[in-house]
């Protein structure tokens, strides 16, 4: 009889506390970047819940052909955790990965992190004063949560005739099937955004047959990428400030992009021109052209970059289908005039719950009600992206109007975390136990955004698009700067929110 080897026992993850004062739920950038925050102002009172078995969120979760970040590294990354190794002006997926893995080893945080923890349902008790959050893991109260699910965390399914019966292989783009050969296969991809035009270049000349089924032609301009040299890498690591000042002169020449979506769209004609320039340079053929060529003004969507999507467009074994899908056979694709091509796999890449996030769906605030119930009512809106009216303790990074169309989102988490921690500080400074915005205070700051956003490129410029919800509002963009945004949310105004502080206790009672 022999004995079997086993391997080094994996680490044991321990359960969840009982009782935190803060928990934050999600594990990307924002619920990193926060967890970092809060250890280094002395709270270290908290816990951080993820479903993933690591940190990176989106970055962890988008692991198709071709990931790769549409923002310069340099932006793209923590201000306070510079990261010297970039490769490239524009990094891939694997490298911002392994970059917030890295800050995650480093900062000395991970035992605060508890992975492969699903959120079930979250309810405020007004009588204590908490949260009562159910998990996978069990149940914790907290003092506060901070929700950083994230807006591009929960993949959106169309909702075509047919879809659940496909007998071929077919999965989300953010959820891909790297056990699945696409050598030589028929394979369609449905949607023609950001993921699409970075999966497309990447298996067309491994594919048998690409059909790419295009609602809307996207505007696509020249990636400017490139590797960086040698001599700018060890700058970056050894040249006191010289990574500063590549980052700071990057952020300006973004923050030039904004009256183009903001306040006058033909600013953005250069822009245009290059798009266009682009669809020539790729592709030869008139036809292709025009079919690729939007009727919509530049900026109206999210305006993506490629140097290889045109191309692979072009490609003989690739046909651009741009009518309407009518239903999905068990092997294949039938569009609106009858025609079904025959596949064997089925991709699709067409966005996430991005204006109704599906954790809403489990938080219960003061009276009982979902976030989702009251957002269903009146449209998702909330006070400066970060707190909710009648959800008290509740703050959310990557909330609502934080979205950007020109630069980097980690600059919008870094100016709410920073929110947070004065709420924080604030709180336990004047033995607060609960804030939340007043009624008044985040109508008028939605009433105020929603007026800006009429002149926007968004809502003038022709196009439907994932920023705007079932209302029509845009609920998902910032129509003003970054550097605004962050001088607004610079210090927690609390004069703007309901605050309840713990009952006095009587000393001659306790004693």
């Amino acid at each position: 009889m022999t004995t079997k080897k086993t391997g080094p026992k994996a680490p044991v993850t321990p359960s969840l506390p009982e009782r935190v004062r803060v928990l934050v739920i999600g594990a990307g950038f924002a619920g990193l970047g926060a967890a970092i925050k809060l250890d280094e102002s002395g709270e270290t009172d908290f816990v951080v819940v993820d479903k993933g078995q690591t940190v990176g969120g989106t970055w962890r979760d988008n692991t198709y052909p071709g990931a790769a970040c549409d923002v310069p590294s340099q932006l793209y990354s923590f201000s306070f955790a510079p990261n010297p190794n970039w490769s490239r002006s524009f990094s891939p997926q694997p490298e911002i990965q392994a970059y917030l893995e890295d800050v995650a080893r480093r900062s000395g945080v991970l035992d605060r992190f508890r992975f492969g923890v699903t959120v079930e349902d979250a309810a405020w008790d007004e009588a204590d004063q908490v949260w009562n959050v159910s998990t996978s893991d069990g149940t914790v109260t907290a003092d506060v949560v901070i929700s950083c699910s994230g807006g591009l965390s929960e993949p959106k399914l169309p909702e075509i005739e047919g879809i659940e019966d496909f007998a071929g292989e077919i999965f989300h783009s953010a959820r891909w099937d790297h056990d699945v050969d696409l050598t030589g296969k028929r394979v369609a991809i449905i949607g023609t955004g950001a993921s699409a035009i970075q999966i497309i270049p990447s298996i067309a000349e491994q594919v048998g047959r690409l059909d790419v089924y295009q609602r809307t032609a996207p505007w696509v301009m020249p990636r400017h990428d490139r590797a960086y040299t040698g001599l700018e890498r060890l700058a970056f690591r050894h040249v006191p400030f010289f990574q500063k000042a590549y980052r700071t002169g990057i952020y300006w020449g973004r923050e030039t992009f904004v009256p183009a979506f903001t306040w006058q769209p033909k600013i953005a004609t250069p822009a245009k021109l290059a798009a266009l320039g682009n669809i020539k340079k790729g592709i030869s053929d008139p036809d292709l052209q025009a079919k690729v060529t939007p009727d919509f003004q530049i900026g109206c969507k999210r305006i993506l970059i490629s140097n290889t999507y045109y191309p692979a467009l072009a490609r003989d074994n690739v046909e651009v289908v741009t009518d309407g899908i009518a239903a999905i056979t068990p092997h294949g694709v039938v569009t609106r005039d009858g025609t079904e091509r025959e596949i064997d796999c089925l991709i699709v890449a067409t966005g996430f719950h991005t204006t109704d996030q599906p954790i809403a769906h489990h938080i219960k605030g003061r009276d009982g009600r979902t976030l989702g119930d009251v957002w269903g009512e009146r449209g998702v809106a909330s006070y400066k992206g970060t707190t909710t009216s009648g959800f008290p303790n509740l703050f959310q990074i990557v909330g609502a109007n934080t979205g950007l169309g020109h630069s980097s989102m980690v600059f919008m988490i870094e100016s709410q975390i920073a929110y947070i921690l004065s709420a924080l500080e604030q709180m336990k400074a004047g033995g607060i136990t609960a804030v939340e915005p007043t009624a008044e205070a985040q109508a008028a700051w939605n009433a105020d955004l929603q007026r800006r956003m009429k002149r926007t490129v968004w809502s003038t410029g022709g196009c439907s698009s994932w920023y705007l919800d079932e209302h029509g509002n845009n609920t998902t963009l910032w129509p003003r700067t970054t550097f605004a945004f962050r001088g607004l949310l610079r210090t927690f105004d609390i004069d703007k929110y309901e605050t309840r502080t713990a009952p006095a206790v009587d000393k001659e009672q306790v004693a």
